[in-house]
């Protein structure tokens, strides 16, 4: 029976190292953190072990029947029954072992995290501040389709649009679907401020951050300076009187990021916190790779308006992602917050290269 035998040893092993794990769970007084990366470990093996048991029961199964035809024990009827069983199971196996091989890739450890996005405007001036706005408000209606929640965490408007806006979005997994929005995204239309009913072409960048908490990512409160002031704009007049906005200065990095929109003081902190925390993985993330110069400028570049990932085309009613050749003529739909097809022909993209990778 031909089949995989280095994916059947991996195999082996991943359940063996299944049933040791469930064993522990069985051991008193373990650590919560032990305990939390143990639960881990089993939801991520899980489906991998129970499809391993269908695999290995169907090898077994055709090799007794291999076994039982090379014999002369059965009789013409049941030769021919097991003939056409093996025949079925030969043409199973290597379905099995690529869905085998989907749930082996290597996950990105990140991606069940919550997110902090930056969006700016950079190439064509007042239209690219209009799009921040309009892509802003897509986001917005995808979360809500994915029971996600949206907090703004600093935001500066103009007559047009937006000059930038910092937001969070909290739900499940949402990383491993909104980090395909990271780069520049360029859009061709007719401006409302165009008298001459001519297309434009505009970019804006957008950034995508996965979330951390003070407790998984350290840092020394020493190298923190951290500046209370009075917000300004909308917020009523309680935001207005008191001095609720927070602007922290990381010495050691220079980086500095502020939080204005909640009420009370100690919710702009936490809020400023957590983007402090997302520049920062960014930082380290761009020196760990060593591949970049900066982090940053590979997700959204220059801005220039031949840098893209994604061309949004109004009068054509159409949207094109670059990366892989993906083009849908309905942007109308895809404004609406209707970003699943794109963004799955995106992951499905990225399980192609994973599975190239891998040795198996």
């Amino acid at each position: 029976m031909e089949y995989n035998k280095r994916l059947y040893e991996s195999l082996e092993a991943i359940s063996k190292k299944y049933d040791e794990l469930n064993h522990q769970l069985e051991t008193a007084n373990i650590p919560l953190d032990q305990l939390k990366d143990i639960n881990k470990q089993l939801k991520r093996n899980k489906p991998i072990v129970e499809l391993f048991y269908l695999y290995k029961a169907a090898i077994k199964t055709a090799e007794a029947n291999e076994k039982a035809l090379g014999g002369s024990e059965l009789d013409s009827e049941l030769a021919e029954l097991a003939k056409l069983e093996l025949e079925e199971i030969r043409l199973q196996i290597p379905e099995w072992e690529k869905r085998i091989k989907l749930l082996l890739l290597p996950v990105d450890p990140n991606n069940e995290k919550n997110v902090i996005i930056e969006m700016r405007p950079a190439a064509g001036g007042d239209e690219a501040s209009i799009f921040v706005a309009d892509l802003f408000d897509t986001y917005k209606r995808y979360a809500d389709m994915q029971n996600w929640k949206i907090k703004i965490i600093d935001i500066s408007t103009n007559a047009h649009g937006y000059d930038y806006v910092f937001f969070s979005i909290t739900g499940e997994e949402v990383y491993s679907k909104m980090k395909f929005e990271s780069g520049v995204h360029r859009v061709q239309r007719v401006p409302a401020t165009e008298s001459k009913g001519r297309v434009h072409t505009s970019t804006i960048t957008v950034a995508v951050m996965p979330e951390f908490n003070e407790i998984e990512f350290k840092i020394n409160p020493t190298d923190l300076r951290i500046d209370k002031y009075r917000a300004g704009g909308a917020g009523g007049q309680h935001v207005n009187r008191t001095d609720s906005a927070v602007r922290i200065t990381h010495l050691p990095t220079n980086i500095v990021v502020a939080c204005s929109q909640e009420r009370s003081q100690i919710e702009n902190r936490e809020m400023a916190m957590k983007l402090l925390l997302s520049r920062i993985w960014e930082k380290l993330e761009t020196e760990r790779t060593d591949a970049i110069a900066n982090m940053r400028k590979n997700q959204v570049g220059t801005g220039d308006r031949s840098e893209k990932i994604r061309t949004y085309n109004y009068p054509q009613n159409r949207i094109t992602d670059h990366r892989i050749g993906l083009t849908l003529n309905k942007l109308d739909q895809i404004m609406q917050g209707n970003l699943d097809e794109i963004i799955d022909a995106l992951i499905a993209n990225e399980q192609v290269n994973l599975m190239s990778q891998l040795k198996i």
